[in-house]
This record gives C-alpha cells, structure tokens and sequence, in this order.
C-alpha cells in the first residue's frame, strides 16, 4: 500500500486505470489490426521455425552489426524477468484461471506489434558512425508525421520518457531486497553490488547486453521451463481440469473457492491481457531499438524473428501460472509474489537460494536492457554528454529509490510506460502501410 505520500496513491490509481482499461485495449486494438491484415501471419512464422532461422542467416550475410541470434537473446533478455515468474501471478491470483486464456490471446496478438515495430526501426535504421545503428521510434517517429512540429519534438518526447523508463527502478527494488533476506548481508553491499554489475551490463551497449543475455538466457529458460515441467507431470491428472477452467472461466468468471476471492470475466480478460503487455513490454518500443542493431538487411527477417521471442516470453508465463494452478496453490491466502517460490519448495530443495539467483538472472537481463536503451536515447537526446550524464542520474535514482515504498518505484514504471505505448502505437498506427507480410521469406 502507497502510505508515505498521497501523490504516489494517486498517481498508483491513474496507473492501474490507464493499464485496466486504456492500455490493453488499444494494443489489442492494434494487434487484432494487424492479424487480420496479415492473414496471421504470426502462425505462418511460428510453423516455420527454420525457415525463419536460414532466412535470417541469409539475411546477415554481409551486413554490419551484431549477430541477428545474439540480438535476439537481447531482446529476450529484455522481455523476460520478474514479470514473468512473480507479477503474471497477480492475474489468477485476483482474475482466475480464466486470465490464463487471455494472457495467450493479448500474446498472440501482441506478436504482429512487436513485428511491426522491428520492421519499422529496422527499416527507417540510419548509420551512428560506430559500426551500428541508431533504430527505433525515435527514428521512425519522425517518419510518422508531416508537420515539422510534431517530427520534431514527439520523438524528443519519446526519448526522454524511454530514458526514464530505462532505469528499471521497481526490478531493482525487489532484486536488492530479495538478496539482502537471503544472503544477510548488509543492504548497502547488497545495492553497491547490484548496482555496480548493472552500471557494468546497461552501459557497455547494445553489443555487452546481446553477450551477456546470450550467455545467460538459454539455460535459464531451458532449466525454468524443465523444472515446471517436472512439477506439471509430478500433477498430470489435475491438468484437464485446469484446462476446462482456464477456458470455461474466461468466458463466466470464477466463484469464491478456498482463498480466492471470485472474479468475473471482465475482471480475467483485463489482467491476462494487462499482464501480457507488462511481461512482454508490447508496443513500449525498446524492442526496436535493440532489433535495430542487427546486421541482418532485410528487416522483414529480423522482424520475423521477434515473434519467437513474444511467444518465449508468453511460455515462461504459462510455465509459472501451471505450476500455481496444477498444485491448487491459487486457491490459498498466499501473496501471489510467494507463490512460485512456495511451489518450488515443496519439490526442490535449498529453494531459498536457488529461487534468489532465479530472480536475479531474469532481473538483470531485464535491467541492463533497459539501461542500455535508455542510455541510446539519451545519446539521441544529447549526443556530447548525454551517455555520462544519464550514468550518474541512473545511479542516484537506483539508489534513491531503494529506500522508498516499492509502489512508488512501480508507479513511475507503470506511468512512464503507458505514455511510451501510446506515442509509440500512434507511430506504428500512422506508418502502418509501411510494414510488409513477406509470405515467401517462410514459404520457400
């Protein structure tokens, strides 16, 4: 609860508004848009998987750039992280089984945002005179409106909400914390510790941040997914039934069951798809600007690839809601934040530590992701002393926040990141005859 400063109550109820009502609707809105158009295409590309893969790779040759795979890995790195094992939670814990079902609904259509936006960032891409790129909607942004006014400044506007949003203050927060009650360490080791080894990832670039995610993200998704796994077979006869609630409930809503409160259907479709666009930062435009620096050339190839990466992110989810309804852990009085962890305990040992080091691998792909594009926009912003005057404001406001209420820091996540939804779909939205399907490049 918000009880040091009535601002941040109020700011914290504009924020759950806007992301219960606002937010999921026009990326729906826009992903629905595009399925259609498409012929969804989503599926075409997900049933192809190596013909996505010999495309991109044909795609690279020649190009300048990082490796289209490593920046995948970055991508993915950015995507995944507490969202997906703690916060997804939140939605059957308050909305029922029933979210699940529109969790993969806001995912699927969520697919086609992403693809546009790498498309767009990759296309409109221009030479930073580093051996890279500067992409993304502070370029494509500019494309998107004729009055030089609106050109000019909805851009800057966006670069300087990104470059708020890029300090990841709200998965500091509870990482710090999370590693200070595990390992009883002093706290001021604990910040000086994470803090330093996020300065160290965010603001080497793009290129660190695809190594580093590259190196940490494959066994942390192929050893999550496993371990779910084991715990959904160890409890494979609850499985149909889950699945009959999981559909039935997000057309009727759920009663009141042990320690679940009931929801209705309105209630499920909200959170499943509010959680769907925090856990896969759909349509926040980060995404574009790490894509960009592929050496892919064509941006159809790069774009395709992006869709896998929206359906990782959305498989981890699923992983982590399973395990909680195929053990009837959803219906109990625990803090959805404890659920996962409480699972695990009961088949794992040593569940303390290894679920501090869980968390802390996809919080800090997630937070040098962030650091590292919003460190690109401050550059855009200002190119002379842009870089280091950001790594000093991120400094303070990773340590500042540390020592406030968690809601304030994920109040100023949540705000700043619907306004980058909203600038950035009216981007894609006006530039949308400039994104191509390309049917052939999974077809041959």
């Amino acid at each position: 609860m918000c009880h040091i400063d009535p601002l941040f109550c109020i700011l914290s109820a504009i924020e759950s508004f806007y992301w219960s009502y606002i937010g999921f609707t026009v990326v729906i809105a826009a992903g629905l848009y595009f399925s259609f158009r498409s012929g969804f295409y989503q599926l075409r590309v997900l049933a192809h998987p190596l013909r996505t893969i010999r495309a991109v790779q044909k795609s690279s040759e020649g190009g300048v750039g990082i490796n289209p795979f490593r920046v995948y890995f970055a991508s993915v790195g950015g995507m995944v992280g507490l969202g997906n094992i703690v916060i997804v939670i939140t939605a059957i814990m308050l909305g029922g089984p029933g979210a699940l079902f529109w969790l993969w609904i806001a995912a699927f259509c969520g697919t086609l945002i992403k693809y546009s936006e790498i498309y767009l960032g990759m296309k409109f891409r221009i030479d930073d005179g580093r051996e890279g790129h500067h992409g993304g909607p502070m370029v494509y942004l500019r494309k998107a409106f004729k009055n030089k006014i609106l050109s000019r400044y909805i851009p800057l506007i966006y670069c300087v909400l990104l470059a708020i949003y890029g300090v990841e203050i709200s998965q500091f927060v509870i990482v710090a914390d999370i590693l200070t009650d595990t390992s009883h360490l002093p706290r001021y080791l604990i910040l000086g510790g994470v803090l330093a080894v996020t300065l160290y990832g965010g603001f080497g670039g793009i290129r660190r941040l695809a190594n580093i995610s590259t190196a940490l993200m494959p066994p942390f998704i192929v050893g999550y997914v496993l371990l779910c796994l084991y715990i959904i077979f160890l409890n494979i006869t609850e499985l149909p039934s889950v699945f009959i609630e999981v559909f039935t409930s997000a057309f009727t809503g759920h009663a009141a069951v042990g320690g679940f409160a009931g929801s209705s259907m309105l209630m499920a479709l909200q959170l499943g798809t509010a959680r769907a666009v925090y856990s896969g930062d759909l349509g926040i435009g980060y995404d574009s600007i790490i894509q960009s620096e592929s050496k892919a050339r064509d941006p159809a190839t790069q774009a395709c690839l992006s869709i896998f990466g929206v359906a990782t992110d959305a498989l981890i989810c699923t992983m982590s809601i399973l395990v909680v309804l195929v053990t009837g852990m959803w219906k109990t009085d625990v803090e959805a934040c404890h659920a996962v962890s409480l699972v695990f305990s009961q088949f794992f040992p040593y569940v303390e530590i290894f679920m501090a080091i869980l968390i802390f691998i996809a919080a800090y792909t997630t937070l040098i992701a962030y650091l590292a594009v919003g460190e690109k926009a401050m550059r855009w912003l200002f190119p002379t002393w842009g870089r280091q005057v950001y790594f000093i404001c991120a400094a303070l406001a990773f340590i500042g926040f540390s020592f406030l209420d968690q809601c304030h820091a994920i109040t100023v996540m949540g705000l700043s990141g619907g306004l980058l939804v909203l600038t950035n779909l009216l981007g894609i939205w006006k530039l949308r005859h400039e994104v191509v399907f390309k049917k052939e490049l999974i077809e041959r």
